[in-house]
């Protein structure tokens, strides 16, 4: 079936990832891990931590460190990310488009959902910091799925929240993982590159589109992929 032969009242939606693409995070993210290993007498350079944020933490643990370690401090090193990183939550804050471009989505018709693989509280303090709950949906957290991007579980998790099949959802993010969880499930992915990845590698992950920050997609919307999924809003 056609997109112009999409039966009416078919409900669509946009998922967002949360850190790095909505929220300035990507690189307090990176100097925690970097000092949780550290913790644990691992020396690992902050560029190749960076470069796999947004992969799942049990996943970019496994990635970074050697093989034959030591593997029941995995646990422990990611508790200690979680430490460190919480004592810049006071830093955080939205970039700027973020609240406007949920705003827009909503206001359109689409359904919203922050598709985030964030402990639950990070989380929360991250919806403070957008101040945009009249404008989501539904809010997914790491207790949401059972393995983590760039597994699909999360935005599976999302979609389901609320109501919206995979072939009606774009899926906006900032890493390389993002786009290969995206592309797991068939959904177009925008990418954005606020979080530190060049438009080059998200396009080369999958992206269809990228562009600098929710303030540019905000700009450029009616010509992008969430417009043309507006357009189709029954």
């Amino acid at each position: 079936m056609g997109q112009q032969d999409t039966p009416p009242g078919v409900r669509r939606g946009v998922l967002f990832d949360v850190d790095g693409t909505l929220i300035d995070s990507s690189y307090l993210h990176t100097i925690s891990w970097w000092g949780a290993f550290r913790q644990y007498g691992y020396d690992i350079p902050m560029a190749s931590i960076h470069y796999l944020v947004g992969m799942g933490g049990d996943r970019l643990v496994d990635s970074l460190l050697p093989s034959g370690r030591d593997r029941s401090l995995d646990e422990v090193i990611m508790a200690s990310h979680g430490a460190l990183y919480a004592a810049h939550w006071p830093a955080l804050r939205a970039f700027d488009g973020s609240k406007d471009l949920l705003a827009q989505c909503h206001a359109g018709g689409l359904a919203v959902a922050l598709a985030s693989s964030a402990r639950e509280k990070d989380l929360q303090i991250m919806k403070g910091i957008l101040n945009a709950d009249a404008f989501i949906d539904a809010a997914t957290s790491s207790k949401d799925a059972e393995e983590s991007k760039p597994a699909p579980d999360i935005l599976a998790a999302a979609l389901k929240a609320i109501g919206v099949e995979p072939a009606n959802a774009i899926f906006v993010g900032d890493a390389v993982w993002d786009m290969k969880a995206a592309a797991a499930l068939g959904i177009p992915a925008v990418g954005v590159t606020c979080g530190g990845i060049s438009a080059d590698v998200l396009r080369d992950a999958g992206a269809v589109e990228v562009y600098e920050g929710p303030a540019d997609l905000v700009q450029n919307l009616a010509g992008s992929a969430i417009g043309k999924l507006l357009n189709r809003v029954s």
